[in-house]
């Protein structure tokens, strides 16, 4: 076989594609890892730069929202100028960005550079794909594309588990600068191992639908993130901005249904299985993210969880799933992807309800544990057939597409999950406050979900503290409540619309 000049035996070519595997994996496993490797660092982080609780948000939606609003145009840019080097500019530009984030020296700094880790991730997941796909004939495809899922699928479960033990026996600065020899690492592999592939001159970038993407997904990120912590005119601005940014978001779907060369092609939606399994990924992955972002600081600031053990909470999750990613994806072949994609979500959505009883227990063999096994159990039933699903129901030639638009609907999900569940934490957070004393309550309040407590005059320490315990653990059980509503009326829609394999 020749390819790119090159030519290759079959014992070269099958060398070959397990570098263009490994280069790929370990990229998007960054890109995805880094999504949820921040959420045990936030205490660390908020203390060390100063920042307020909108602030930390906002170092999570920043990556979140570059990362969802400019993955349909990484996939595009990879078509039109050539798939390695669109992904190895991604590498670079996600090293260099997590360095900056490594030397942050304010929140502002740190949120900028999170920004660009973001649309280097962006031209990196696409691109993953992409070159697997280019790379493994059909007969293969599915086993390497079954792998990537894998990793990628464990990638930002074990994300806290790492960053706990770093922000333990280092800094919060090291969550960041693991990525630069990573980094490194993928780059060189991608130069040396994976050839080269010709541009698409015929392909034309949509720059507009992407504007219209990041501008209505920011604006909408501001205005939620604000929404829970304002109150009078602020409030209103809140609503005025999340209203403002929907808006866009509806101009952006009107730009893509007229522009002949759209990033989102609006057709694949007209088939029943597509648009469900894309409802059911919004669904899903948005209680995902909630009750991954905000978990591990209710363990820190409720039960006084060191960072590496509030990670570890995610292990369970991670191997129960880990081991279960490739069973799933056997049995929804032999029995069809509805019963796999009904029985996962609410599975996973009841691990979920579970865990309001189990942080507020705080026992970590006996009520996290047990929990986060379920949820692995569930999550390890989804995966796979939600991925084959995406790709059976779209025709061959729109199969990128497709898996771009499906891994964008899971990222906007996780960027509207964070932003607007701080609404549900506050409310249950601040309910906890009406019967208190005032100056109890005041205190408390200051701190907030996530902060830190200060020196207690003036009142009970001991007292004022179990309050804040509490309130933390009513803030996170109002999100546990959403975060299960939200995964069970996922198995709903994939019973409803996913049909059978027979039936796609």
């Amino acid at each position: 076989m020749t390819e790119a000049g090159v030519e290759f035996s079959p014992s070269g070519e099958t060398s070959r594609r397990r570098y263009v595997l490994a280069a790929t994996i370990l990229a998007s496993g960054m890109a995805f890892m880094d999504g949820s490797i921040i959420t045990v660092g936030l205490p660390a982080i908020r203390a060390n730069l100063g920042a307020s609780f909108g602030e930390a948000q906002w170092t999570s939606n920043a990556y979140t929202l570059t990362l969802a609003a400019f993955t349909l145009l990484g996939g595009a840019a990879g078509d039109a100028y050539g798939l390695r080097r669109v992904f190895m500019l991604g590498i670079a530009l996600f090293g260099l960005a997590s360095a900056a984030c490594g030397f942050a020296w304010s929140p502002e700094s740190l949120i900028i550079a999170r920004t660009i880790q973001g649309v280097g991730g962006a031209l990196m997941v696409p691109g993953s794909l992409a070159l697997i796909s280019a790379h493994y004939p059909p007969e293969i495809r599915g086993r390497a594309i079954g792998t990537w899922a894998a990793a990628s699928s464990i990638a930002p479960a074990i994300g806290p588990i790492i960053g706990g033990a770093l922000v333990d026996l280092g800094s919060w600065r090291a969550l960041f600068l693991m990525n630069v020899p990573i980094a490194i690492g993928a780059w060189l592999l991608c130069r040396s191992k994976v050839p080269a592939d010709a541009r698409t001159v015929a392909v034309r970038m949509d720059w507009i639908g992407g504007a219209f993407a990041v501008v209505g997904l920011g604006v909408l990120a501001y205005g939620l993130t604000d929404l829970g912590a304002s109150t009078g005119i602020r409030f209103d601005l809140a609503v005025a901005l999340s209203l403002a940014g929907a808006a866009v978001l509806v101009v952006f779907v009107i730009w893509e249904a007229i522009t002949p060369a759209p990033m989102m092609p609006l057709g694949l939606f007209a088939n029943r299985m597509f648009s469900g399994v894309n409802v059911l990924t919004l669904l899903l992955y948005f209680a995902l993210a909630g009750a991954l972002f905000f978990l591990p600081t209710a363990l820190i600031q409720a039960h006084h969880y060191p960072a590496a053990l509030a990670g570890s909470v995610f292990l369970p999750f991670v191997i129960v799933m880990g081991l279960l990613s490739r069973f799933g994806g056997g049995l929804s072949d032999r029995i069809g992807v509805r019963p796999c994609l009904t029985v996962g979500p609410i599975l996973t959505g009841i691990s979920f309800l579970l865990l309001s009883p189990a942080v507020g227990n705080g026992a970590f063999w006996t009520a996290m544990v047990p929990t986060m096994m379920l949820m692995g159990l569930g999550m390890g039933i989804t995966v796979a057939p939600l991925s084959t699903a995406v790709m059976n129901a779209a025709p061959e030639a729109r199969r990128g597409a497709a898996s771009g638009i499906n891994n964008a609907v899971s990222r906007v999900a996780g960027l509207i999950a964070v932003a607007s569940l701080g609404i549900a934490v506050t409310y249950g957070f601040d309910g906890v406050l009406l019967g208190a004393s005032d100056d109890a309550a005041r205190l408390v309040r200051e701190a907030g979900f996530g902060g830190t407590m200060g020196a207690v005059e003036g009142t009970d320490p001991a007292a004022v503290r179990a309050l804040w315990a509490q309130a933390t653990i009513s803030g996170f059980s109002a999100v546990a409540l959403v975060c299960g509503v939200f995964a069970i009326a996922g198995g709903l829609v994939g019973w409803l619309f996913t049909g059978s394999r027979h039936e796609v």
